[in-house]
Formats: structure tokens, C-alpha cells, sequence
């Protein structure tokens, strides 16, 4: 089976769904499916994959596993003890073959947001593979070994970047499980002090590494809905956080509505209370700008606090902003696909999005077009209205 333990999933899944447990067990919510690869035949996957969900749907947190959750400084006893009863279930998914695309597939999950919020990331490592499976099964990995070791070399021998640091975020586009595997376990191997972590928990519970990971946007998307009037949806979301986490815990999250929106709302009390944000939209080297001079501006010394990169990031990439922004500020780089899905066929874009909560329509406006889910037209017109989001956003 693809995903043999519930903790094969990214840690900012257990974060959030701490959070959920504690301020909004009753909220209902949907989510859906989809391929931003053109041309991919997803239908004929079906079968393999309704095989792998309701294998998912059998696991349950094994006591080493609750116990291993249960020494993470942020994690409390209740929710652990939660785990401990939790399992996933069939009910909350539909897969069907689209009826308006050939090739495609609908992909809907619906329910309680706590009972539902653990399915996106396997569920897409599941597709991944299963397509994998079916259209390169007999790949040989000595080509993906090659550009790994190129990469490595890069990162560790390039004169003067020995500080420089990369997290694994790979899990929801890798290739394989076993693939996502070997890599980590190289870059821990190979790059030692310069690989600070990763988003798996399996994997970092299984290689002794630091599970990293804080918010991702379902957690504000929800909060459209949740009850604030929606223009303070955003702050309300970040404090929820904070009283949640108490200081930690403390990267935001930056590009829901853009980055004007954010900054308009992450006025000094937030630069001072969370320990810096994270970038997942529009061009990283603009927004670091935009970021540090936000910090000057709300007499805030950015050299304290952190800029996280984890928008499509490669190697290179890594290097440049590096250089950018050293010594200017704390600097952490969660790089995915291309660590973990760059074997020879091109991976997929594949995401699942929260689009619903509570019965109303939520939407993602970032800085990159295309990346909202919203079919509400209406709704997305008035959220740019509501924080200002010109058209050519989102």
C-alpha cells in the first residue's frame, strides 16, 4: 500500500487540526480536486485509487506513533488523545470519472473540517503514485539519483553558501513513497546540518529529523467563514493562532489575498508576535523586499525575524535568494517537487483546495493568477472589493 501510517502527512496538517479541535469542532467543510497538468488521463487511475482510500481509511495511530506526537513541545495531551480514537472515513470522499473532461476526474471531499482535514495530503501522494505506477512503472531511479546528487553538490559545495538551508516539502507531489524516502534520507546523509527538516512527520520521526510546518491556506480560507465579518477574517485567524500556540508556532502565512492585503493587516503587534512569514506566491524577491521594509516600517529589526521561501523552489533558486537576503534577516527554504518528483517524467500539478466552509463559499486570492479554486464568481468579486484586490490578482 502507498501510505502505510497516518503520519505520512505533512506536520502543518496536525497543527491546524489542533486548532480545529479546540476553537471549531463543529465546522463543516469541502473540499475539491485539481490537475493543472494539461492532458494528463486521470480516469483510468480510479480503481487503484478508491483501492489505496479505503486502505487509508483502515489506519489508526499506533501507540509508538501517539507517543511520538505526544513529545512535540506544541502538541497537547488532548488532541493526542484525540488521535487516539481518530480514523478516516470512505463516507467524506467521492472520485468519478469528470463528465465534462475526458480524462478527468471529480474529486470531492465533504464533512467535519476535523474529521476531514487529514485526507488532502495523502490522497494526493496516493494519485501521484498510482500514475505514476501506471505510466512509468519500470522507470530505473538512477537518472533521479543523478540530478539528486547534482543538486546536493550544488547546495553544499557552492563557495560560501555552507549556511544556507533547505527543508524537504515534498510530500503531496513525490514521485513514490519509497523515492520520497531515499531522498530525505541522502540530504540527511549528505548535507547534514544544511538540511533543517521536513514537512513528513513519518519521515522525521523515521530518520530522527525536526518535522517542520506552522499554517497552510485552508486555515484563513476557513476563517471567511467562521464568523468575524470577512474583512477581519484574516486577523482573526492569526490571533485564533497565537492563543492557540502561545508564541509558537509562529510563521505566517502571507499571500491568501495578496501580499498588500497581508501587509494592511500584519500591522506591528503581528511582526512583533509571530517570528516571521512565509512565501508560497508571486515573485519571492519582491516580496522579501516588500517584507523587510514592512518590519523597518513598524520599527521591527527583520535581522530577528524569518523569511520562509516554498513557492516552486529548485536549487539554483535556493542560492539566489540566499544571496539576496543574508545577513538581512533569518532565511529558511522549504523546496518540494522538485526534490521529490524529478526523476524524468514531468510530475503533476495536482492540488486540493478547501472551497467551502460551513455552508459558504471560500476563496484563495494569492499573487500568482490562476490559483484560486472559487467557482463563485460572484463571492470572489466581493472579496476583492472587501480587501481591495485588483483583478490582475489571484
Amino acid at each position: 500500500m502507498i501510505v502505510s501510517s497516518l503520519l505520512d502527512t505533512d506536520l502543518y496538517k496536525f497543527t491546524m487540526m489542533q486548532v480545529v479541535l479546540h476553537h471549531y469542532p463543529a465546522a463543516e467543510v469541502e473540499y475539491r480536486f485539481k490537475c493543472r497538468t494539461p492532458d494528463i488521463d486521470l480516469a483510468a487511475c480510479i480503481d487503484a485509487i478508491q483501492v489505496e482510500l479505503e486502505h487509508l481509511c483502515r489506519l489508526r495511530f499506533t501507540a509508538d506513533e501517539l507517543d511520538y506526537l505526544r513529545e512535540l513541545r506544541f502538541v497537547k495531551s488532548d488532541f493526542v488523545d484525540f488521535l487516539g480514537l481518530f480514523q478516516l472515513n470512505t463516507k467524506y470522499v467521492q472520485i468519478s470519472p469528470s463528465t465534462e473532461r475526458a480524462g478527468e476526474i471529480e474529486l470531492v471531499i465533504r464533512g467535519p473540517w476535523l474529521h476531514t482535514i487529514l485526507f488532502e495530503v495523502p490522497l494526493l501522494a496516493i494519485i501521484n503514485e498510482v500514475y505514476f505506477r501506471q505510466t512509468s512503472g519500470h522507470l530505473s531511479l538512477d537518472e533521479g539519483r543523478e540530478r539528486l546528487r547534482a543538486k546536493v553538490a550544488m547546495l553544499r559545495d557552492t563557495p560560501g553558501h555552507q549556511p544556507c538551508r533547505i527543508a524537504d516539502y515534498g510530500t503531496r507531489r513525490r514521485y513514490s513513497r519509497n523515492w520520497h524516502a531515499e531522498v530525505v534520507k541522502t540530504l540527511r546523509d549528505e548535507l547534514g546540518s544544511q538540511l533543517a527538516g521536513t514537512s513528513n512527520v513519518w519521515l522525521a520521526r523515521r530518520l530522527g529529523l525536526t518535522p517542520l510546518g506552522t499554517m497552510a491556506h485552508e486555515y484563513l480560507q476557513a476563517h471567511q467563514a467562521l464568523g468575524p465579518r470577512l474583512r477581519d477574517s484574516q486577523v482573526a485567524a492569526l490571533e485564533t493562532w497565537a492563543r492557540e500556540y502561545r508564541g509558537d508556532l509562529g510563521i505566517a502565512l502571507s499571500d491568501l489575498y495578496g501580499l498588500d492585503a497581508f501587509l494592511r493587516d500584519f500591522d506591528m503587534y503581528f511582526c512583533k508576535l509571530f517570528d516571521g512569514t512565509r512565501h508560497d506566491s508571486g515573485d519571492p524577491f519582491e516580496w522579501g523586499e516588500r517584507m523587510l521594509a514592512h518590519y523597518k516600517a513598524c520599527r521591527v529589526d527583520p535581522r530577528g525575524k524569518v523569511l520562509v521561501f516554498s513557492d516552486g523552489l529548485d536549487i539554483p533558486k535556493v542560492l539566489a535568494l540566499f544571496d539576496r537576503f543574508r545577513d538581512r534577516c533569518q532565511l529558511a527554504f522549504g523546496v518540494g517537487t522538485n526534490i521529490t518528483n524529478d526523476v524524468g517524467p514531468q510530475p503533476l500539478n495536482i492540488v486540493i483546495k478547501m472551497v467551502r466552509c460551513n455552508g459558504q463559499p471560500v476563496a484563495k486570492l494569492s499573487d500568482s493568477p490562476g490559483k484560486s479554486m472559487c467557482e463563485d464568481k460572484a463571492y470572489v468579486a466581493y472579496l476583492r472589493q472587501v480587501f481591495e484586490i485588483p483583478d490582475t490578482v489571484g
